[in-house]
């Protein structure tokens, strides 16, 4: 049995008037991606300079105004990465990069060395100072703590002073979640004191769930109660870093832009140490698809993901909010029938508005197909089989034929799995539109010529009808309430089945003068009761129809027999 006594509930935070819960999200925050520092050290094998270029290159093209591209002093490939953005002149006059350093005089020194010729930075300092790692780690007490994190403002303020360009700093302190609040906002107030911020001269307050520790809600009462108790709230720009060891730091990043917050850093598809940062296209997708700009470029999922795999050596999973292959696939039978139902009423509806049972957002929209939105297994449905018939091949089967047809490929998946588009399309010819042998199909339709008649109580439409029954040719003329029933007529006097027919549809399969018909008959075989469709193609639409009659009365004739 588990030991769940082993462990402490974290305290909760006492905020009885929390704000959060009232508000909605409205805007997007600054993004900060972090990808090139926190989340390349937890790669199995570190990207080399060439694919952080490619990487950074990426960021830029997606929209990212803050990028944060290492920690300099600590790597020579970190080094050498920023000192070739430079060189190359690859940083973009509207984009930040962003440094890791920590408050140690040599460090900070050879982090300033590595910035030289960029004219805005953000130089991130951080420290420790949560209760297990002051206690534990550093021995240090809450005042020593306190100081690391001053001095090395000091030291910061000191070499941008010195140096050309405008430095921004950014303070951490690290493992926030397992920090008590007041000492948390002390620590911070004593940077944003000891750099001086201002309204025009602002401090990144940056606070990170650097281990996940309990629901989403209490980090965003973390946030507010932070929020209302800075000194000087005005001289902040509030940073939020979630990690996601619980497996929620998207919705922590989420109520902590309720609580306050104005800025995110992470990553692409949440890369990083453990289970990972928080996942920054997820939120900007979240947005999207709540109609709010998320002010990053996010149309091609698919070539993020391309160059992503490619340079972290990592897969996006399947179920991946979004980027996964299969998150905008239907296998369930009413989830199919109800995407197919809601696409219809769309194009129905046509106000511009996405509405679609299932699908969040327009997968085109992010660069993907509709072609994979349904996949047919054993535990497809009726709706799925009708969805590929008309999305792929243009077929709008009649509602009382999707149980039909949907039995019939529901063998086929039972025996083999998956069936594809293409095999789904070859068995609707080979059961409706292909019949091959007489003893099992019976009817084969040779030609019709039909005529208005006038004051002919028999109908007001004549056929000459030319086909085979059985191998023996019969050449007919009857008459009827309109073609289709004239045709069941001539087909009753030839074989002597009774049969009625219960449905009839019809609809263009293509568009131009030469565009065919498909059309769609319904029968019953009186004596029997057996009812089953048949489905006829032309560019003459009488001749469909007719067709359709052949097709359903020849599936009639072999209903119960080896096909």
């Amino acid at each position: 049995m588990l030991n769940y006594k082993k462990y402490k509930r974290v305290p909760v935070v006492d905020l009885p008037d929390r704000q959060w819960p009232n508000k909605q999200i409205e805007k997007a925050p600054v993004w900060c991606s972090v990808d090139l520092r926190d989340g390349n050290q937890a790669l199995i094998e570190p990207m080399v300079v060439e694919e952080k270029i490619e990487f950074f290159n990426l960021l830029v093209k997606l929209g990212f105004k803050e990028i944060e591209v290492g920690f300099p002093s600590a790597s020579q490939i970190e080094y050498d990465f920023l000192r070739q953005l430079v060189e190359r002149n690859l940083i973009p006059e509207d984009v930040t990069v962003q440094v890791l350093v920590q408050c140690r005089e040599h460090l900070i020194e050879r982090t300033f060395e590595s910035l030289q010729g960029i004219g805005r930075a953000i130089v991130h300092i951080y420290n420790s100072t949560s209760t297990l790692q002051r206690e534990v780690v550093f021995r240090k007490g809450k005042e020593e703590i306190k100081q690391l994190a001053i001095d090395g403002t000091k030291m910061v303020k000191e070499y941008a002073g010195k140096f050309p360009g405008e430095i921004i700093l950014e303070y951490s302190p690290e493992s926030f979640t397992g920090t008590e609040l007041d000492y948390a906002v002390e620590v911070c107030d004593a940077v944003v004191k000891e750099w001086g911020a201002t309204k025009d001269k602002k401090v990144i307050i940056n606070l990170p769930a650097t281990v996940e520790m309990t629901t989403p809600n209490v980090y965003a009462d973390r946030i507010e109660w932070m929020n209302r108790h800075f000194e000087n709230r005005e001289g902040i720009i509030l940073s939020v870093h979630p990690h996601n060891d619980r497996g929620t730091g998207v919705a922590a990043a989420e109520l902590s832009l309720l609580a306050g917050a104005d800025r995110v850093e992470g990553t692409l598809f949440g890369n990083g140490e453990r289970t990972g940062n928080v996942d920054v296209l997820n939120i900007a997708y979240n947005m999207f698809s709540q109609g709010i700009n998320p002010e990053l470029n996010l149309e091609h999922i698919n070539e993020i993901m391309e160059v992503y795999e490619r340079c972290c050596k990592m897969d996006v999973g399947m179920r991946h909010p979004y980027a996964g292959k299969l998150v905008f696939t239907a296998f369930s039978g009413s989830h199919q029938d109800a995407i197919n139902k809601g696409m219809q009423a769309m194009h129905e509806r046509n106000d511009g508005i996405w509405e679609v049972p299932y699908l969040p957002v327009d997968p085109s929209d992010l660069g993907r197909e509709y072609e994979p939105i349904v996949r047919i297994n054993s535990q497809s449905g009726k709706g799925g089989v009708a969805f590929v018939m008309d999305t792929y091949y243009g077929y709008k089967l009649p509602k009382g034929m999707h149980k039909e047809f949907a039995d019939v490929i529901q063998k086929i998946a039972e025996e083999q799995g998956e069936v594809s588009p293409e095999t789904i399309m070859e068995k609707f010819k080979e059961e409706y539109l292909t019949f091959k042998t007489e003893r099992e199909y019976p009817y084969t339709f040779a030609s019709c010529k039909m005529e208005d008649v006038d004051d002919d109580p028999a109908g007001d439409t004549r056929a000459t009808m030319d086909f085979q029954y059985k191998g023996e040719r019969k050449q007919l003329t009857v008459t009827g309430n309109g073609p289709v029933d004239a045709v069941r007529n001539a087909l009753h006097e030839a074989s002597g089945v009774n049969f009625t027919v219960n449905d009839y549809s019809e609809h263009a399969l293509d568009e131009g003068s030469k565009a065919r018909a498909a059309a769609y008959i319904c029968v019953t075989d009186e004596d029997t009761k057996k009812k089953t469709y048949g489905v006829g193609v032309s560019t003459n639409i009488t001749r469909a129809s007719i067709r359709a009659l052949f097709s359903a009365l020849n599936r009639l004739a072999a209903d119960g027999k080896e096909k």
